[in-house]
C-alpha cells in the first residue's frame, strides 16, 4: 500500500484530502507543518508527500528543499490555494513532481495519483 504524507497548516484541508486518499486505498499520515513532517519522516516510511506551499514556521518550498536533500526517493506534490505561474515554476524547478491548486477535486486527484505512481514513482521491478 502506498504511503502518503499530507502537510498543511489548515486542519480541514489536511483532513479532507486525507479522507479522499484513504477512500482510494492509500495509507495516509498528516502533519500540520514542515517541522512535524520531518519528525514523522524519521519514524515512518513514506512514498509521496503532498505539501501546502504557504505555511507558518517553514514554507513548502523550504520543506521541499530539505526533502530533496535528505529524502530524494520521496516524490513531492506542491499544493496551494494561491497559484501563480512564478510559484508553479519555483516548485517544479525545486524538484516537485506535480503542482495542484486547492480545493482539490476527486477526479483530478485520482488522475494525479495514477500518473505519479504509474509513471513517476513506479514500483521497483
Amino acid at each position: 500500500m502506498k504511503k502518503i504524507l499530507i502537510v498543511d497548516d489548515e486542519k480541514n484541508a489536511r483532513d479532507g484530502l486525507g479522507e479522499l486518499l484513504r477512500r482510494e486505498g492509500y495509507d495516509v499520515s498528516t502533519a500540520e507543518n514542515g517541522e512535524a513532517a520531518l519528525d514523522l519522516l524519521q519514524r515512518r516510511r513514506i512514498n509521496l508527500v503532498i505539501t501546502d506551499i504557504k505555511m507558518p514556521k517553514m514554507n513548502g518550498l523550504a520543506f521541499l528543499q530539505i526533502l530533496q536533500r535528505d529524502y530524494p526517493q520521496i516524490g513531492v506534490v506542491m499544493m496551494t490555494a494561491y497559484g501563480g505561474v512564478e510559484t508553479y515554476l519555483d516548485a517544479m524547478r525545486s524538484g516537485a513532481v506535480e503542482y495542484i491548486i486547492k480545493p482539490v477535486r476527486l477526479d483530478d486527484l485520482k488522475q494525479i495519483m495514477q500518473r505519479i505512481f504509474g509513471e513517476i514513482l513506479p514500483e521497483p521491478a
